[in-house]
């Protein structure tokens, strides 16, 4: 269920593991259509989607975005019992809720910046003066990846503070808010796979969330990502999956709240550890487009999924490792993130050599043309044997796929360039 590009990466790899699996997206969207059957029924109507699981016979649910699983799509399944893949509206309370991750992670000693949960404007600055510059603001609740500002002076942070608070300008997201210590070092994006005690985590990934080449602008829900990532050695997943994954785990299973699905862990890789700067309960986006192009498996992927949607355990020899490299270019609409536009024809090359391009903002309009109908409008997918050659036939493939004001970065994967120019 979903409608976006890491829906669309998503039916990619179960179509390329199973080219008979018969598929059903829910709305999906045009690049979806080549693989599946898509339905007119909106990720959020837990009902409607109930009724097409009955109605259609469906074996197993695979649940994209964030907002039906906080609507607790995955309890109304099990109660008809229903092999569903995600947590629990109760689990995923460790993205919808910041503070409740915040304070999940502070009793299973996790390694996560301080922070302070405020309601009240007040506090919230008090905070802001008590750590110092510079400062993270968070809105509490989902702002689709949007509610997170990184404040130099405090000026930008009482601004920030009084946009969620007086200004509400993230809705129910942002009546709480938390004023996080700024950590600096690289981000690293793990996405991994689990059946709430089992964690198989998969290649991992860096994300780029500002709009700008160099990482200016604004943030946005991110605007490329590659992987693997040179810096993520196999003793750095292991501290990992160590003393975030595991832990995190059993505090969830501890509260009640055993978590099954995929969980995200986007850390900052500090000069102290990996630490944890936000969790999300389900897949990433862009970054599935980026790993399941690369990602190795010794089991399907499919087989995965299943296992953890009927609640049987992982298979004790499932292991993940990384085929070449893969970078996504996020293709975005003109005005985006604040005021996109849609309705923009698109032209996609029919040439393009190794790269996959995944729809993420896309529709068909009246006479059949493929237009923009969102703010990120495609990923850019470029594979290769290295990075260098995964991020020029992104970078060139994005460059020839044309529609109106379209915003892309040239730049992912730049971090990894300059640690190659180090090293030789």
């Amino acid at each position: 269920m979903g409608g976006g590009g890491r829906e669309h990466a998503l039916a990619w790899r179960l179509a390329k593991d199973d080219p008979s699996v018969s598929i059903i997206a829910a709305p999906g969207n045009p690049g979806i259509a080549e693989l599946a059957e898509c339905v007119s029924v909106a990720a959020t109507d837990v009902g409607g989607l109930l009724q097409l699981a009955r109605e259609r016979r469906v074996d197993f649910t695979l649940v994209g975005p964030e907002a039906p699983l906080a609507g607790g799509i995955v309890d109304r399944f099990r109660d008809e019992q229903r092999a569903i893949f995600g947590p629990t509206r109760a689990a995923a309370e460790i993205e919808t809720s910041k503070a409740f991750s915040k304070s999940l992670m502070r009793d299973a000693k996790v390694p996560t910046a301080r922070a302070v949960i405020a309601t009240e404007p007040a506090r919230a600055k008090g905070a802001v003066r008590e750590f110092g510059l510079p400062i993270v603001i968070k809105a509490s609740g989902l702002a689709a990846g949007k509610g997170v500002v990184v404040c130099e002076t405090l000026g930008q942070a009482d601004r920030a503070i009084d946009d969620m608070l007086v200004g509400h300008a993230f809705g129910v997201a942002g009546q709480e808010v938390l004023v996080e210590e700024f950590m600096s070092g690289e981000e690293l994006s793990v996405l991994a796979l689990t059946d709430g005690e089992r964690v198989l985590a998969l290649v991992p990934a860096q994300d780029h969330k500002r709009l700008l080449e160099g990482d200016r602008g604004p943030n946005t829900g991110g605007m490329g990502a590659y992987a693997p990532v040179s810096l993520a050695s196999d003793a750095l997943m292991a501290t990992v999956t160590e003393r975030i994954f595991r832990p995190t785990l059993a505090a969830l299973a501890s509260r009640g709240r055993p978590y099954t699905g995929l969980l995200y862990a986007g850390l900052m890789l500090t000069k102290d550890g990996p630490m944890v700067v936000e969790f999300n309960c389900r897949f990433g986006d862009p970054e599935t487009q980026a790993v399941l192009p690369v990602a190795r498996l010794s089991v399907p992927f499919t087989e995965l999924l299943v296992a953890i949607a009927n609640g049987d355990p992982l298979p004790s020899d499932a292991t993940c490792a990384h085929s070449g490299a893969a970078v996504t270019t996020v293709l975005a609409a003109q005005g985006y993130p604040e005021q996109p536009q849609s309705g923009a024809t698109i032209q996609i090359p029919s040439d393009l050599e190794d790269v996959l391009v995944f729809h993420a903002g896309t529709a068909r309009d009246a006479t059949g043309r493929l237009v923009s109908a969102g703010g990120r409008v495609l990923g850019v997918t470029g594979l290769g044997q290295s990075f260098d050659e995964a991020q020029l036939r992104s970078r060139d493939a994005a460059a020839r796929i044309t529609f109106e004001g379209r915003q892309f970065r040239a730049d992912i994967g730049w971090r990894e360039i300059a640690r190659d120019a180090r090293a030789s």
